[in-house]
């Protein structure tokens, strides 16, 4: 059911990136507006990154085989890295175009036009985008929220590029002024909240590709658990966690007493995985039980369990 939600959710993206290209790229190239075009180019960025996400998600659930035997999670982070890479190219590009026009001036041909396709994009891509985060959140898919996060940046950038259409209409309209240099001068504004969000995406796609641990909250929250006071264990470590797109690897040492039976110590092994596994669903649980002794002391690295 998740794998399923999360394709019908990259699939929504890919339909509405197309649409806002087509629309963006006609009304930019009728206007002769550099910063409409850098949207068309932005969303065609976009549209890139949905059918990598879409990609992705469908690796991702690929079950494991004998040359990915921890199965293929980390599509998700290399298709979040892709669409970083995607995004700064797309801003060096926007950056240039409106660079040029900056320094050799340009005139708009009824910006009206621009506003309405950008009143539209933003509408839409925030509805879209919306419904990413929820779906990704509630995957804990990357792929879709790098792709949410892909379009709530061109929220942001469409209404900027609007509001600067805007006052070059009203400005040409009420007071014949021609403010035609703001449309560049949006434009690079676009690029440079787009380097931003490459930025951000790039950071963390690289933090999980290389095996980076969960987020503090669930270490904090992972520690408190296994600490818990339990009879016959003593402590507990080389406690690692590490994340791979939708799924999380957690591993740690379990020291019991010697006496304890493989019987007892197995069943509090899979009752400890089950409870881990009831907060994070996707998680591989691998418990590995020592034996040990009576007046143990907890030691550097190790995780004492009090009572």
């Amino acid at each position: 059911m998740p794998h399923r939600l999360k394709k019908k959710a990259a699939l929504v993206s890919i339909v509405s990136n197309s649409t806002l290209v087509v629309g963006k790229l006609g009304v930019g190239l009728a206007i002769g507006s550099v910063s409409v075009i850098s949207e068309a180019v932005h969303s065609a960025v976009d549209l890139l990154a949905s059918i990598i996400a879409y990609v992705a998600v469908r690796m991702s659930h690929l079950p494991p085989d004998e040359e990915h035997p921890y199965g293929h999670g980390k599509s998700e982070n290399i298709s979040g890295l892709l669409e970083g890479v995607l995004i700064f190219m797309a801003a060096v590009w926007i950056m240039l175009e409106a660079g040029e026009k900056l320094l050799h001036g340009t005139e708009l041909d009824n910006p009206g036009w621009g506003v309405t396709i950008m009143l539209v994009s933003t509408v839409v891509n925030w509805l879209v985008s919306r419904y990413l985060f929820k779906v990704g959140k509630q995957t804990d898919s990357m792929a879709l929220t790098a792709d949410a996060w892909h379009l709530r940046t061109d929220v942001w950038t469409s209404l900027g590029v609007m509001i600067g259409l805007a006052v070059i209409q009203a400005g040409h309209w009420w007071f014949d002024w021609h403010l035609y240099w703001l449309d560049p001068v949006a434009a690079i504004m676009v690029a440079l909240l787009i380097v931003h969000a490459g930025w951000e995406l790039s950071s963390k796609a690289c933090h999980e590709l290389m095996d980076s641990h969960l987020p503090k909250e669930d270490v904090e929250w992972l520690r408190a658990y296994i600490s818990r006071p339990r009879a016959g264990l003593f402590n507990i470590h080389k406690f690692r966690t590490r994340k791979a797109g939708g799924l999380c690897f957690i591993e740690f040492h379990l020291v019991v007493e010697r006496t304890m039976s493989v019987e007892v110590s197995h069943q509090i092994t899979d009752d400890m995985t089950a409870d881990i596994r009831e907060r994070y669903p996707c998680a591989q649980v691998l418990i590995h039980v020592e034996p040990g002794r009576e007046n143990q002391a907890a030691a550097d690295g190790l995780i004492p369990i009090s009572g």
